[in-house]
């Protein structure tokens, strides 16, 4: 069994051998929860992939929301990814600093802003380092160009479809957080939330799709039975969730890259959901 959408997801040692081809821009996507008290962009000062820019999730968001980094207008997506050197002619390679987390988000709003020619490096910054490729210190600023947006709006859910679900049941709900924060059991990881999951979900923590040692994805076998084994039924739809709209992606990854087309994620996630005064909330196991 192999992937069935292969293109994406690259290697390290293809990054290798395309870095200086003309049409790959390498994205570094990192992005991390306030408790893991890392800072991204100091990071990416510090060392990356030779060429690489930096992709701030916060900052290429909807700022205007009270919720974080919320997707964008299609004109501020246009004109930040254009002010980063990247046009709708480009192969976008992104990877994270943690092997794979929130890489995928920027995966993910590529594809859902129309630019299918889009991968993710598997095992990211940290199988790049473990290989003692080089890495690069200091910012890259690539010429400004035009990126041209189609936003696709059946790749992202809002709250108003999410409450029209739990009637219809048309789509599953796959919730990425871990096990205790899905049955609410663990506390949030932002103040003010509500435990527990959207009624019906089911839960697959997004590290279940990672190998343990080198946190590159699962073989597509081993992928697929991780899925069946939360009770996802590939024939259907999905929507993916999480706390705010990042692990949610690394799902949508893994069910792309089973050949599942019909995949969208919940933007707002459990920050939106688990916030809401009047949202319907279930605890305990899925």
């Amino acid at each position: 069994m192999s992937y069935i959408n292969k293109n994406a997801l690259v290697e390290t040692a293809w990054l290798a051998e395309h870095l200086k081809a003309p049409d790959v821009v390498v994205v570094d996507g990192s992005w991390y929860l306030p408790q893991q008290e890392r800072d991204p962009k100091a990071e990416y000062a510090e060392g990356h992939i030779p060429g690489t820019v930096y992709f701030d999730i916060d900052e290429i968001a909807d700022t205007a929301s009270p919720l974080p980094h919320m997707f964008p207008s299609t004109d501020r997506f246009a004109e930040k990814v254009g002010g980063l050197g990247i046009s709708n002619g480009h192969h976008v390679v992104v990877y994270d600093g943690l092997g794979l987390f929130s890489a995928a988000r920027v995966w993910w709003m590529f594809r859902a802003f129309g630019h299918e020619h889009v991968s993710v490096l598997n095992g990211g910054l940290p199988k790049w380092q473990a290989e003692n490729r080089p890495l690069q210190s200091g910012p890259v600023r690539r010429t400004p160009t035009r990126f041209q947006p189609a936003f696709r709006h059946n790749m992202v859910r809002g709250l108003q479809h999410m409450r029209a679900n739990l009637a219809t049941g048309r789509e599953q709900v796959l919730d990425a957080r871990a096990a205790g924060r899905f049955s609410g059991e663990e506390p949030e990881v932002r103040p003010g939330l509500r435990g527990g999951h959207i009624p019906g979900s089911r839960n697959l923590p997004f590290g279940g799709l990672l190998d343990p040692g080198t946190k590159t994805l699962k073989e597509p076998a081993a992928l697929q039975a991780e899925f069946a084994r939360a009770g996802i039924d590939l024939g259907r739809p999905v929507v993916t969730t999480c706390g705010s709209g990042i692990s949610a992606c690394n799902l949508a990854l893994g069910l792309y890259l089973l050949g599942h087309r019909d995949v969208s994620i919940y933007d707002g996630s459990w920050t939106e959901w688990g916030g809401q005064p009047d949202t319907p909330v279930e605890t305990g196991p899925a």
